[in-house]
């Protein structure tokens, strides 16, 4: 029998032991270092999925011939559709992670179907038809992922603050700050930061 290879990241030790232990006792699994073999599922273990998170994911996604299964403690609404577009093939909430359903979960994934809780499954439904009713209604659907941080520093520039600016009253580094412009505009098409300001200021975001 052909075992499905798995490799599992995890932010603590404790949630890497408990997830490798439901997967161990599988004959149809395979656990591997992803540092030392090529992993056919990863499962990504997390509180919550942010920022970080999502780059995370995506250059996990892009960087390797991995299928995606996260299992998050809580998850925001708005970041069910961004989990999908960073390549997650299977979502759960870790208090529905089982024996049974994680491995179900896992071999779904490694077989190119997706997999969803029924909760999470009803909450993607409506967030997908509340971007659809923006669409239809003219609205900025592309600014439903926005973050705090991109929040406060299109704020800071519609002020007319500079980089260095910006950087000391957010805490940030100034190449956060471009950074964060930078991934914006280029998630948006927008053309620079003044179409970026004037795009949110249209459309009532700030």
């Amino acid at each position: 029998m052909t075992r499905v290879t798995v490799a599992v990241r995890a932010e603590d030790v404790v949630s890497l032991a408990g997830v490798t232990g439901l997967l161990r006792s599988r004959g149809e699994i395979e656990l591997v270092d992803e540092k030392r073999s090529a992993a056919q599922v990863t499962v990504v273990v997390a509180d919550r999925l942010d920022d970080d998170g999502e780059r995370t994911l995506r250059v996990l996604h892009a960087a390797r011939s991995t299928r995606i299964v996260l299992l998050l403690q809580r998850i925001e609404a708005h970041r069910l559709t961004a989990a999908i577009e960073c390549g997650v093939a299977g979502l759960m909430l870790r208090s529905e992670v089982g024996e049974d359903s994680l491995p179900r979960a896992v071999l779904a994934a490694a077989s190119g179907k997706g997999s969803m809780s029924g909760d999470l499954l009803s909450r993607l439904f409506e967030q997908v038809s509340r971007l659809q009713r923006q669409a239809e209604t003219g609205q900025a659907v592309g600014f439903s992922h926005l973050t705090a941080r991109e929040q406060d520093v299109l704020r800071l520039v519609a002020d007319g603050f500079d980089t260095a600016e910006i950087a000391a009253k957010l805490s940030y580094s100034e190449r956060t700050v471009k950074k964060c412009l930078y991934e914006l505009n280029c998630r948006l098409q927008l053309k620079n930061r003044a179409h970026a300001v004037g795009y949110a200021m249209r459309h009532g975001l700030i």
